[in-house]
């Protein structure tokens, strides 16, 4: 099998280049070769521009900007014979088959024996694709679609041809899943494969049906978003981000390859509107808008929105439509409402829903492919298959029937049935040939659904469950809305540190969520500011640093499965485990000023420990006030770091940050991370020794002083605000060491009352208070 070390990538445009960008995220050499644009001296004009437009985005597609480095610019005519040291070429250059085809044929002069090359092509079948090549470049050509922004976007679409040789293609799909971490659907040879064959399709209809039905385009997406279990973009929020003018460009394809009597093609117009919208550079998101935009009265940004009638720009409304609520009852719920929003979403997901069950078994042999692909490509919740299960397959086909609408076979065979279930602890689909059969999961993948199937929890509260994850692991989930840490999550501590003792080995801390935990639930807290319940209040903070102390010097391994957000507390119960797995798609921060307070449940202590293991390192904000030198850079970073309420924008960013210690690793799969922490968890129980608890030596007044300074001199600079400054000199009390001298010795308990003392003293100002309040109503931090 093909060992792949090094990869070139042929086209710069924006997937070239991101597809660039993510290999080299995942450690990979990557040769970036374009033509060489007429008229400029530098002939790598092209090449090095795209990268710097990576690591320019924002988000940008580069995990960390030293990823860049891994890139080497070049152009088509100077470097094409490069090419013999790469193991995998990818091929993105334009949607025309006479051009790839003529790439193709330099790239296979110089080639060396074995290496693969694919076409990154979303329509272009793979047998034109090598028509009249050589038999020896066919056996080592295939597809592998991969979906725009390739840094966040898990799926890849792979399509071999039928001369394709077997180890080729077992060796992109199994370096795919691993190494850049994508989610792996296998196509047939079809138009569009199956992700732009059934999203294609749907937003067409939720286009056309909503000028068909007079919704607004803020209705249309206030219902065809979260109540559908689609991305709060919704429909036109949707064509904005991936650009308006890309739709008639991808669809002119399909209806290119597609049969003349396919839905698509006897559905498809392009509106005189879109056709204007384009023309006036009203492109979406990359040009003047779309059908939003944003528009400046004076200081102040309005969002508007179109009318699909006028083609007017009005400000956008907030949508109160009956059936958005009547969703949260359930998608057939959602569908059947009789309201315009009821009506606009039957219209586009009975279209859609209908189209993707016709494709079966034309575009996959197997449901639960076009289900990941649509999950995976499109980011939605649920895929066909799984809203057909969710609205009844029977009273969906009866929907259909009365509609006059033909019955998929898929779902005439289904009739009676669902169309996944679960027996004997393993999830089954329904078939092609009307039977079930199992739902495996590649090797190395364990999600805490998976566990579910065949288990019930160990420990369970309103808030928190505890599972065996087999093999003397047990595995602490959080449930409670965005896994917000509250009084339940901190008892289910205690009793899980009780429980691993007795029974298990070591303890991983994850979940199947997006995000590990958004931090303490603000709620309670505002709730107990209101009532002047400070003791109450003060016994949470006492219970959560006895909570997560407890799991740093258990007598057994805590490693925490970490991916999306961690911030606040959350982040606290990631710097008090003993190890860290995380995604490299990991934002951990400690984010407490942006509402009044600061970290108490151990996170100033932890972030100091870390760094003054490493106290020789460059100063932070305040080297121009101290000297470097001792304790002063350690403090003056993590002083930094908490008061500027940094999150990291990657795994890699957590690492420069310290939240991620040098031991900890890096998932860059998704569906491998629980694994991976469980097989770690699994390695450090063997022999396992708590850490020694350790105590620190601080300045004190010394450095309090110099960090007021320099708080001072940012709100004289007008770059913090009055509350700023107060919540900035209390943290500073905190990493200084309070009262102490540098020749006294701190321990960690005195570091968690100095966070205690603070906190308190915070969390009684009406600053603070108003801070808390409106980032609950807003989800924004206030500026007091």
């Amino acid at each position: 099998m093909t060992d792949i070390k090094k990869i070139a990538v042929l086209g710069s445009g924006v997937m070239g280049s991101g597809i660039a960008a993510h290999c080299a995220n995942a450690g990979i050499p990557v040769l970036l070769l374009d033509i060489v644009k007429a008229g400029e001296k530098n002939r790598n004009f092209l090449t090095e521009g795209a990268v710097t437009k990576q690591l320019e985005a924002k988000p940008p597609g580069f995990t960390h900007k030293r990823n860049a480095k891994l890139v080497t610019c070049g152009n088509l005519e100077d470097d094409l014979a490069q090419l013999k040291d790469c193991d995998w070429i990818i091929e993105v250059v334009l949607e025309k088959l006479e051009v790839k085809q003529d790439v193709y044929r330099k790239i296979d002069a110089v080639r060396k024996k074995d290496s693969i090359v694919s076409s990154n092509t979303s329509t272009l079948p793979i047998h034109e694709l090598v028509k009249g090549l050589p038999d020896a470049f066919a056996k080592d050509f295939m597809i592998t679609h991969f979906f725009n922004p390739p840094r966040f976007m898990r799926l890849l679409e792979v399509v071999k041809g039928t001369q394709t040789r077997a180890d080729a293609y077992d060796a992109i799909v199994k370096f795919a899943d691993v190494t850049l971490g994508k989610g792996i659907v296998e196509c047939k040879d079809t138009p569009g494969f199956i992700a732009n064959r059934i999203g294609v399709y749907w937003m067409m209809t939720g286009l056309l049906e909503a000028m068909r039905l007079g919704i607004s385009v803020e209705a249309a997406d206030a219902v065809m978003g979260r109540p559908a279990g689609i991305p709060k973009t919704g429909m036109f929020g949707l064509f904005d981000l991936i650009g308006i003018d890309l739709m008639p460009l991808i669809a002119k394809e399909m209806l290119h390859t597609l049969p003349k009597d396919d839905p698509f093609v006897t559905m498809y117009q392009e509106p005189e509107l879109v056709k204007k919208m384009i023309a006036d550079g009203y492109t979406g998101r990359k040009g003047k808008g779309g059908f939003y935009r944003i528009n400046k009265q004076g200081e102040k940004k309005i969002k508007e929105a179109i009318d699909l009638k006028t083609g007017e720009y009005h400000t956008a409304q907030k949508v109160d439509l009956a059936s958005v609520a009547a969703g949260k009852q359930g998608l057939q719920a959602l569908v059947s409402h009789p309201d315009i929003g009821g009506q606009y979403a039957w219209a586009v997901l009975s279209q859609t829903l209908h189209y993707a069950a016709s494709l079966i078994p034309e575009i996959a042999d197997d449901i639960t492919s076009v289900d990941a692909a649509m999950k995976t490509g499109y980011n939605w919740k649920f895929g066909p298959f799984e809203m057909i299960d969710k609205l009844g397959v029977d009273w969906f086909a009866e929907k259909l029937k009365a509609e006059g609408k033909t019955i998929p076979p898929i779902l005439a065979k289904a009739a009676g049935k669902t169309l996944y279930k679960v027996e004997g602890g393993k999830r089954q689909s329904f078939g092609i040939t009307g039977a079930y059969k199992p739902i495996i999961p590649p090797n190395g993948t364990l999600m805490l659904a998976d566990i579910k199937l065949n288990a019930k929890p160990v420990l369970k509260n309103g808030s928190a469950s505890v599972w065996d994850l087999g093999d003397g692991i047990a595995c602490l989930e959080l449930t409670s809305k965005m896994n917000s840490v509250d009084a339940d999550i901190l008892d289910m501590i205690d009793k899980t540190v009780e429980l691993v003792k007795k029974d298990f080995k070591g303890l991983v801390i994850g979940n199947d969520a997006d995000n590990f935990s958004v931090g303490a639930n603000l709620g309670l807290i505002l709730m107990g500011i209101n009532l002047a319940a400070w003791n109450q209040i003060g016994d949470i903070i006492r219970h959560g640093q006895r909570a997560l102390m407890s799991l740093k010097f258990a007598p057994f391994p805590v490693v925490s499965s970490l991916s999306g957000m961690a911030l606040g507390g959350g982040c606290e119960i990631v710097l008090n485990s003993n190890a860290i797995q995380a995604h490299v798609e990991s934002y951990p921060g400690l984010v407490e000023v942006g509402v009044g307070l600061i970290p108490a449940w151990g996170g100033c202590k932890e972030m100091l420990l870390r760094h003054l293991g490493g106290q020789k390192e460059r100063s932070g904000l305040i080297g121009n006030i101290m000297a470097t030198g001792g304790a002063m850079p350690a403090i003056s970073k993590v002083f930094e770091t908490i008061a500027m309420a940094k999150v990291a924008g990657s795994a890699e960013e957590a690492r420069d940050m310290k939240i991620l210690r040098e031991g900890d690793g890096i998932s860059m799969n998704r569906a491998r991370v629980l694994a991976d922490a469980k097989a770690r968890c699994i390695e450090m129980a063997k022999n396992y020794a708590p850490p020694e608890p350790q105590t620190v030596h601080l300045p004190g007044g010394t450095a309090r002083v110099a960090l007021s300074m320099a708080v001072e001199g940012f709100k004289a600079a007008g770059k913090a605000t009055a509350h700023d400054a107060v919540v900035s000199k209390a943290l500073a009390n905190v990493l200084s060491g309070g009262d102490a001298d540098i020749s006294d010795s701190i321990t960690e308990q005195q570091l968690l009352d100095l966070e205690f003392e603070a906190f308190m003293q915070m969390v009684k100002t009406k600053a603070t208070a108003d801070r808390i309040e409106h980032m609950l109503e807003t989800g924004k931090p206030l500026r007091n």
